[in-house]
């Protein structure tokens, strides 16, 4: 009974707040207010909208992001995993990469910043040696007005994002037979899997790119911290005319989200004729009889983009935890000529409140989160119709659909109710993108479970609620927690739900830290964004540490 509330309330908590939320963002955009004069519907706000200066290039920029970073984070992981797939350099990359995904967007965006900025390491390692350069140069790097420092940004935190997606699906081909007979044929390493494996790969991974497209066109954190900004992006100033202290901006700020609904709409779209645009030169390449036996190079490109792009994550974080403890610190000197942690005893007596409450909210979600997703998997072992069919396919809306077009409505539902910025509040914002990517974490390993163990605790005469807390939930602990982990990741690094449900009274440390991004303190930043950083890694050395202990003396259990 309790599992068949599973799936009915995870829409409701999840599909509810997206819908009502658009409404109440599409409503203003038409200039339907009545708490702030809007009485009737116009089109006033889009008008406003219309002569905003530079408002055409923030779109613009938007959609170049949204486009750009799916398709060149794509293409590495799809280039890698084609030349290197079963090989021992795949396996160490896989190590080396799989970690990343529990960095926020944010941590790897400040550590990208301390690395390629005029007086980053990249430039104090060449200087004054190679460069003469002996104070930082006077170049726009960082916050470049093609925003090409943007995209990088998240082209190094998406790789890791496609790559797990990727290896998920890939699991479920017959990879090594396919690739035996596409070699016996004379095709080459890459060609054969492009040509064999990539179609009904790509089908599986699609809905990720999907999410890639949406987050990336409407990130606000990375533009904040890394995009242009003269002007920014079309994301980053729906949250600066949101927060204007003039309320009737809220006008502007709707029209603007709708607008930023229309981009990623249009960024999805144009990815669809791309796709069959690939998938016709693809075929053509196929008739052809092109074999591509040479692809040696190509194979070192793939191996080299995705080296670097791990490597310049791992060298970033490097930075963050350099510069939280240096004490002074010169251009071009590589190192810091003495160390220091005044810049942790000044942040640590401010940064208790915002740590405990990503703590508390993270925790809380993520259980929620791993709750409902149980219920929604035990309800589809009863049913026998997978999570991606029927309604349930609603709890990946917030993949797709930009935050924008939804948190500022619920934002203005929340106030009109009389509700202030409180803890449940905020959990309901973090759970809506928590859910999906715990769902998407636990949901292989579960329907991979071996049901002969059900059959087995059932012929011993156990119940079948006995049979999932004594059996299944104990042998599938490895994936809970890990998806629990993912969850938090998830949490941690949310920047837009909590400075608009939280309104300010609630901030956590990414918050506080992309605030900083605008200052000049690097030791400071240092010091929060390493803190965003360790809260994730705490989380997943927590989940590796759990079984280890719960299987210590259970042989075939451990890894």
């Amino acid at each position: 009974m309790l599992a068949r509330l599973g799936p009915p309330l995870a829409i409701v908590l999840l599909a509810g707040p997206i819908l009502f939320g658009f409404f109440g963002t599409l409503l203003p955009a038409l200039g339907y207010l009545p708490a702030l004069g809007g009485t009737e519907i116009s089109l006033a706000p889009a008008r406003m909208l219309a002569n905003e200066p530079g408002i055409m290039r923030s779109t613009m920029t938007s959609l170049a992001a949204g486009l750009a970073s799916a398709a060149i984070s794509l293409a590495v992981v799809a280039l890698f995993i084609a030349g290197w797939s079963g090989t021992r350099s795949f396996a160490r990359i896989q190590h080396l990469v799989s970690p990343l995904l529990s960095v926020p967007h944010a941590a790897a965006a400040f550590g990208l910043a301390f690395m390629i900025a005029p007086s980053g390491l990249l430039a104090r390692l060449v200087s004054p040696g190679l460069t003469g350069w002996t104070r930082p140069p006077d170049l726009l790097i960082v916050h470049d007005p093609m925003g090409l420092t943007m995209i990088a940004g998240l082209v190094v935190k998406e790789i890791p994002f496609l790559f797990l997606m990727t290896l998920a699906a890939l699991a479920q081909l017959r990879v090594a037979p396919t690739r035996a007979i596409a070699a016996s044929l004379g095709y080459g390493r890459i060609a054969g899997f492009i040509f064999c494996l990539w179609p009904p790969l790509y089908r599986q991974i699609r809905l990720a790119v999907f999410a890639v497209i949406a987050f990336a066109s409407s990130v606000v954190d990375v533009a904040t911290i890394l995009g242009p900004l003269t002007p920014p992006t079309l994301a980053v100033r729906l949250v600066e005319w949101m927060n204007d202290p003039e309320l009737s901006m809220r006008f502007l700020a709707s029209a603007g989200a709708m607008l930023q609904v229309a981009v990623t709409g249009i960024a999805i779209l144009i990815w669809i004729v791309l796709e069959r645009l690939g998938a016709a030169w693809r075929n053509r390449f196929a008739r052809a009889g092109h074999r591509f036996r040479r692809d040696a190079p190509a194979r070192m490109l793939g191996l080299g983009l995705m080296s670097l792009a791990a490597g310049i994550v791992i060298a970033g974080l490097g930075a963050l935890a350099a510069w939280s403890v240096a004490g002074l610190w010169p251009f071009p000197d590589v190192m810091p000529r003495s160390v220091s942690l005044k810049s942790w005893a000044f942040t640590l007596p401010r940064i208790v409140a915002p740590l405990a409450t990503t703590l508390i909210v993270g925790l809380i979600a993520t259980l929620i989160a791993l709750f409902l997703t149980i219920l929604c998997l035990i309800r589809e072992d009863e049913t026998g119709r997978r999570g991606g069919r029927g309604a349930v396919w609603l709890l990946y809306l917030p993949l797709i659909v930009p935050q924008v077009a939804f948190l500022f409505g619920l934002q203005l539902l929340f106030l009109g109710g009389g509700a202030k910025a409180n803890l449940p509040a905020l959990i309901l914002a973090h759970l809506i993108f928590v859910m999906p990517y715990v769902f998407l974490s636990l949901s292989d390993a579960w329907r991979a479970f071996d049901r002969r163990f059900d059959a087995v605790a059932s012929g011993l005469g156990k119940t079948r609620w006995r049979a999932l807390l004594r059996v299944r939930l104990p042998m599938l602990t490895r994936a809970i927690v890990t998806a629990g982990a993912v969850g938090f990741a998830v949490s941690v690094g949310q920047y837009l739900p909590t400075v608009l449900i939280g309104a300010g009274r609630l901030t956590t440390v990414t918050t506080e830290a992309v605030a900083l991004a605008s200052g000049g303190n690097r030791r400071v930043i240092g010091v929060y964004a390493f803190l965003q950083m360790v809260l994730p890694m705490a989380g997943f050395l927590v989940a590796t540490a759990i079984p280890a202990l719960v299987f210590r003396r259970f042989r075939a259990m451990r890894i």
